[in-house]
């Protein structure tokens, strides 16, 4: 029998080896950057959920005494679903933003380049390792807060909590590629995570309703697309919200959807990454 391989067997010149979707690759990558981060599950997983839970003990203990009520809820119950998410969407942004630039800094970015995997096929490699540790942090959270005294994080719309983390996942997702990828040192991803990420989640309605904002002050947090994953996600929880929840979920997807188009763009391009 011979050992060559049959002519039926081998494509014809110009003919895609692998049709369609490259699900192994995409796998491949996406299992890739999902161990990368948890191999120092520590610093990526734990280390942000007990921040975050910091948080959680000092603005209870400072604006939460003599029973506080926000929106009809104890205090504590009000701004744990907003700690959570903020959580996530710090988390997702962390990881989306190092991995392209990364590879970079050290000059491993043909690894990202190379295996024969399109632009799409690795942007949700990329976006889906992101969005895994978000919800691995919130998932912490909420496991953490369950005991917590005093606040209640049982879901009443678990619908509302699950489109929402998601959407605030992906969004920071997005906005950490784009950044991994404009960015050529880790002081730039930093000084995005600094100077924007940070002041738009504090802003967002965490620990307050905008409803005692003053009107101009309502009318800038309508814009801060933070403020539709907090109140969203917290309705989830709470059943009450400070915000248009069937408006705030199509913002969050048309603005996903446009921040996947740059992300594929600039991807397919090259930009920065291939110059």
């Amino acid at each position: 029998m011979s050992d060559q391989p049959q002519k039926s067997m081998i494509p014809p010149p110009g003919q895609p080896v692998i049709p369609f979707v490259n699900w192994g690759g995409m796998r491949a990558l996406y299992v890739k950057e999902v161990k990368r981060f948890f191999k120092v599950q520590l610093q990526t997983i734990w280390a942000p959920a007990f921040t975050t839970l910091l948080y959680l003990i000092i603005f209870t203990v400072a604006l939460g005494g003599n029973g506080r009520e926000v929106m009809g809820h104890p205090f504590a119950t009000f701004v744990a679903p907003g700690l959570i998410a903020m959580g996530m969407i710090n988390a997702a942004y962390a990881n989306a933003s190092f991995s392209l630039l990364v590879g970079k800094m050290q000059g491993t970015i043909i690894d990202y380049l190379m295996p024969p995997l399109s632009t799409g096929e690795m942007l949700v490699a990329l976006v889906g390792a992101s969005v895994t540790r978000a919800v691995l942090v919130g998932l912490a959270l909420w496991a953490a807060m369950l005991f917590w005294p005093g606040v209640d994080v049982i879901p009443v719309h678990l619908g509302a909590v699950i489109w929402f983390g998601l959407m605030g996942a992906i969004l920071l997702s997005l906005i950490g590629v784009l950044t991994s990828i404009w960015a050529e040192k880790f002081d730039h991803a930093a000084a995005i995570q600094n100077f924007v990420i940070g002041p738009a989640a504090l802003l967002s309605g965490t620990f307050y309703s905008i409803e005692r904002l003053h009107g101009a002050f309502q009318t800038l947090s309508h814009l801060n697309p933070f403020f539709y994953v907090i109140s969203g996600f917290r309705y989830g929880f709470i059943g009450t919200s400070d915000s248009p929840i069937l408006i705030g979920a199509i913002s969050l997807l048309v603005l996903n959807a446009v921040l996947v188009w740059v992300n594929y763009v600039v991807l397919a391009r090259g930009w920065k990454i291939k110059s």
